[in-house]
């Protein structure tokens, strides 16, 4: 959280237009955001970062580092690896991609609005 108690959360998704789009979602919900662009850039951010995001949403296929190996250094390291991440992707397996990443919850590409937000804070209250 941060030091005004607004939950933050970590947005990591290579597409400028969906990342721009959730983050804008999220703030107008009251959240504190963070965008980046592909895993390594997100795991620069967890790893300078002095307050950990409270949920992380992770796009599956990214250049650079993918979800998936994302998923498995955020797990390595026991300061981000208790962080709930929510999996959001266009691909027709995104159930069973979920399970692999333990991911708290998959969101289907396109993403509706409602569900994200509904599923943010399902993930977030769990949290709590």
């Amino acid at each position: 959280m941060t030091s005004n108690g607004t939950p933050h959360i970590l947005v990591v998704e290579d597409d400028g237009d969906i990342r721009e789009a959730v983050l804008e979602v999220l703030e107008d919900e009251g959240f504190t955001v963070t965008g980046t662009t592909d895993g390594a850039q997100a795991m620069a951010y967890l790893d300078g970062s002095t307050v950990s995001p409270d949920l992380i949403l992770v796009d599956v296929m990214m250049p650079t580092m993918d979800g998936f190996q994302f998923r498995a250094e955020q797990r390595k390291n026991p300061r981000h690896a208790e962080i709930p991440v929510i999996v959001f992707t266009a691909d027709g397996h995104a159930k069973a991609i979920s399970a692999e990443l333990g991911a708290a919850a998959v969101l289907r590409k396109p993403v509706k609005i409602g569900a994200l937000v509904d599923v943010v804070r399902r993930v977030l209250t769990r949290r709590t």
